[in-house]
């Protein structure tokens, strides 16, 4: 009998020097190199996918308190994924199959239907489309369409493991364009925002040594084509570097402390179009109205 990985079938995409994974659970980015220096971290496509290593996290991503939620007067309960701290962890996409519907050889597209559940009962379409690319690496375009007669509340993030190279994270730098934080409480769920000051505010590279993060980044700022950037500069003189365009405006990073799987070997650089508890707060919450649909790009490459 011949039994299926753990992260599914595999799709390799090649471009010049360019080599990147991706997974069928979670359309998952499992490996992605330039010139054989890893820019993810990548992992056995016989081990299930450590730490949401490269998935797509909709319809939320982050964490959502108690996984309750009232939308359009009705109260909506789903699974505690994360019950340590009662919250439902990365919404209901980073750890199912997608069917791949366009395969090239720099190129693939994979689709997933979520199908109505008295948690989430909204039938959304979700397509993840990875391009190889020779100025901005690997780009990565996702929509959720709503197959459903009733407005959908709905988020989307990416997990992405930036990868320190030879090195390790405490011999790093990271850069975070952004300038302010978002205040959690215990549960890790927002209370508020801060300006960041001194060495918190990342806009310029900044030591790694020592520094515990699991946080959410607000107020972006953008280059001169638009986009926003993080990135995990290493002592080889090369930085492992996530980009969003305007579509997203949230960055969540952890340096992986406490995480068995991860144990601080890479950096989780995560654009997102919402913080956590949107579906409870309304913040950043995006409304998909009947056949609509909501797209977000962003992308990865070494610099």
């Amino acid at each position: 009998m011949n039994i299926p990985f753990p992260s599914g079938t595999q799709h390799t995409l090649t471009l010049g020097e360019q080599r990147a994974v991706i997974a069928e659970v979670g359309a998952s980015v499992r490996e992605f190199s330039v010139g054989g220096r890893d820019v993810v971290l990548p992992f056995p496509a016989e081990q299930i996918p450590p730490a949401f290593s490269g998935a797509v996290l909709a319809p939320w991503p982050n964490r959502l308190a108690d996984g309750q939620y009232t939308w359009l007067g009705v109260e909506h309960q789903v699974p505690l994924t994360e019950p340590d701290r009662r919250n439902a962890l990365h919404g209901l996409a980073a750890q199912v199959r997608w069917t791949a519907v366009e395969v090239g050889a720099d190129a693939v597209t994979l689709q997933h239907d979520l199908v109505p559940t008295p948690g989430y009962p909204f039938p959304l379409r979700l397509t993840a489309s990875y391009r190889l690319t020779a100025d901005r690496g690997l780009t990565v375009q996702v929509t959720a369409t709503n197959l459903g007669d009733q407005p959908a509340p709905y988020g989307v993030g990416f997990h992405p493991w930036l990868s320190p190279g030879d090195a390790t994270v405490d011999e790093c730098t990271l850069r975070v364009d952004a300038a302010a934080i978002v205040t959690v409480d215990d549960r890790l769920l927002p209370t508020g925002t801060a300006p960041l000051t001194g060495s918190a505010d990342r806009r310029s590279p900044q030591p790694l040594a020592g520094v515990a993060l699991d946080d959410a980044f607000l107020d972006v700022n953008r280059d001169a084509d638009g986009l926003s950037w993080i990135v995990l500069g290493s002592p080889d003189g090369h930085g492992s570097a996530v980009w969003m365009d305007g579509s997203m405006d949230t960055w969540q990073v952890c340096t992986g402390n406490g995480i068995p799987t991860i144990n601080r070997r890479g950096v989780a650089a995560e654009p997102m179009s919402c913080i956590a508890d949107a579906f409870r707060t309304g913040e950043r919450l995006v409304r998909i109205e009947p056949g609509a649909a909501h797209t977000v790009t962003w992308g990865m490459t070494l610099v």
